[in-house]
């Protein structure tokens, strides 16, 4: 390749592995590794100390997502022949809300020598659940102060964001609150490392910020005495701990530092992007760059992320930011907390190595699994009721029965969710036009893309790409560098020649799934049944 053609860098950290991908402007993917952390997901016991966790918690290891971007960075590059003077733009996306305690040179906690052992010093990954009760007391503290900005929110916040987190850690190791100089997003965080700027000048996501952390772009964070009265310690947590200035995705959050270069194998003073939810990456790696469009980002758990052209309350979104995704709209966060560990929990559980069986055996099912029927909230339940401590189940098991039918009735419950989230939207104004599937999941899981269609009775589109979010964080990169419009003169035009699906292009061919009209119909009524059972397990609570 010719140096002169820029290349975008994208790093896409998800909850097993970080992704670098490396694309030129016209959209193709020149190279991409992939690095699984060294710890994992911290769930069983405490790095060096063996401490066992309780059941909700879920850590990372910070030093993870250096080292693993570095060496994805580096092999990425390799495969691709480059040097790295090629590159243009870095993007970030991340896990959210995955957050941590810091000090204001951007050191960990966990990774001081006081604090190592201390389990709330350690970054919480987003699926951890520990922050039950403080999450009750923020819902009931706002809704008794009828607090305006809990309407942005459907009603209600959630288990996994940012201040039930950190209320968490004040409640249980209050030491470690106080010692905690700065609380910020890991995606945040890892950006901070990127450019390497004074406390002051930390470059805070506006759209983890918007979606997970309660802030609005006019209105700020709550209010000091809503703070106050769910803790008096919490009372100037945003003035106190929360440094920094906030930056849309696709600003500029600075220049890659000389430090964080060298050890990427990049050179120093490349323009990197405020960082960006993993799952909102995924709109423009999708391709979709105006309303109307419901981009389903799935993997481990999904999003559903949707740009609209009006703000709408509806009741259970996880969140309504404008400009939140792309800048113009009003992005609409939706999700569910268990698809593919769902999938593969099921496996593990039944003793299978692999789905292929599974797949197989589940695919000569007819529509309803043979009468067996799932509640897929096994991580709890996100839209619409967005409530971590639910369950799921299955109902309608006989000794006839086996592993296939729960397998297929689970990928069911996973499209009823859809189905329902959308239901609830266009109930609510908020129009729903066309579906795109992007993410590993549809590319390795076509049956679990055909339910999704049949179910909802719409065609899906399955985005060529199977690194969506990593294809948006680049798009973002090159956003963030292209400050004087010399590569696209709009977000809009980037998008499209970024990750627009090519007809005259094999690689860059999107599939459109048809749903089959018969099976629908058949649907309509296990989706009901779904929908009266998710009615019995929330109000039983078992």
């Amino acid at each position: 390749m010719n140096q002169s053609t820029p290349i975008a860098l994208g790093l896409d950290f998800g909850t097993e592995s970080v992704r670098a991908l490396l694309v030129d402007l016209a959209g193709n993917e020149r190279a991409s590794a992939v690095v699984p952390y060294t710890h994992g997901q911290i769930t069983e016991t405490l790095p060096g100390t063996g401490e066992k966790l309780p059941a909700d918690f879920a850590f990372q290891h910070p030093g993870d997502w250096i080292d693993g971007a570095a060496q994805a960075v580096r092999d990425a590059l390799k495969q691709a022949g480059l040097d790295g003077s090629e590159v243009v733009g870095i993007g970030v996306d991340f896990t959210s809300c995955t957050m941590l305690p810091a000090l204001r040179d951007g050191t960990p906690l966990c990774l001081t020598e006081r604090w190592a052992e201390e389990k709330f010093a350690w970054p919480k990954l987003w699926k951890h659940h520990g922050a039950k009760s403080q999450t009750k007391r923020i819902n009931e503290l706002a809704r008794s102060r009828g607090e305006k900005w809990l309407d942005r929110y459907g009603g209600i916040i959630g288990l996994e964001w940012f201040f039930p987190k950190v209320m968490e850690t004040l409640d249980e190791a209050p030491e470690v609150y106080e010692a905690a100089e700065v609380w910020l997003e890991a995606g945040d965080w890892f950006v901070w490392q990127l450019v390497d700027c004074d406390a002051e000048q930390l470059p805070r996501s506006t759209c983890q910020a918007g979606y997970k952390g309660m802030w609005h772009s006019a209105d700020g964070f709550p209010s000091r005495e809503f703070f106050e009265q769910l803790h008096p310690r919490l009372a100037d947590v945003d003035a106190e701990k929360m440094p920094g200035r906030f930056l849309a995705p696709g600003e500029s959050a600075g220049t890659l530092c000389s430090r964080i270069a060298e050890k990427f194998g990049l050179p120093a003073g490349i323009p990197v992007s405020a960082a960006t939810i993993d799952a909102h990456a995924g709109v423009p790696g999708a391709g979709a760059a105006g309303a109307g469009t419901l981009v389903m980002v799935m993997g481990t758990s999904s999003c559903h992320m949707l740009n609209a052209d009006a703000e709408q309350n509806v009741p259970g979104v996880a969140g309504i930011v404008e400009g939140g995704i792309l800048p113009g709209f009003f992005g609409y966060e939706t999700g569910q907390a268990a698809v593919g560990d769902a999938f593969d929990w099921l496996r593990r559980t039944t003793g299978h190595d692999d789905f292929d069986q599974l797949t197989k055996q589940a695919s000569a099912l007819p529509p309803g699994a043979e009468g067996v029927l799932c509640m897929d909230w096994f991580n709890g339940c996100r839209t619409p009721l967005m409530d971590g401590g639910l369950k799921g189940g299955f109902v309608g098991l006989t000794m006839n029965h086996g592993p296939h039918h729960l397998y297929r009735s689970l990928m069911e419950a996973s499209a009823f969710g859809v189905r329902w989230i959308v239901d609830l939207l266009r109930e609510n104004g908020v129009p729903v036009t066309e579906l795109v599937a992007t993410g590993g999941l549809p590319h390795h899981n076509p049956l679990l893309v055909q339910i999704y269609a049949d179910v909802l009775g719409l065609p899906i589109t399955v985005h060529p790409s199977q690194q969506g979010p990593a294809l948006g964080a680049a798009i973002l990169g090159v956003l963030a560098a292209d400050t004087d419009h010399q590569h696209f003169a709009s977000t809009a035009e980037a998008v499209t020649a970024m990750a627009g699906p090519k007809p005259d292009d094999p690689s860059r061919q999107a599939k459109v799934v048809e749903p089959n009209a018969d099976d629908h119909q058949i649907y309509e009524s296990v989706y009901a049944r779904y929908r009266r059972l998710a009615d019995v397990l929330a109000a039983e609570r078992f």
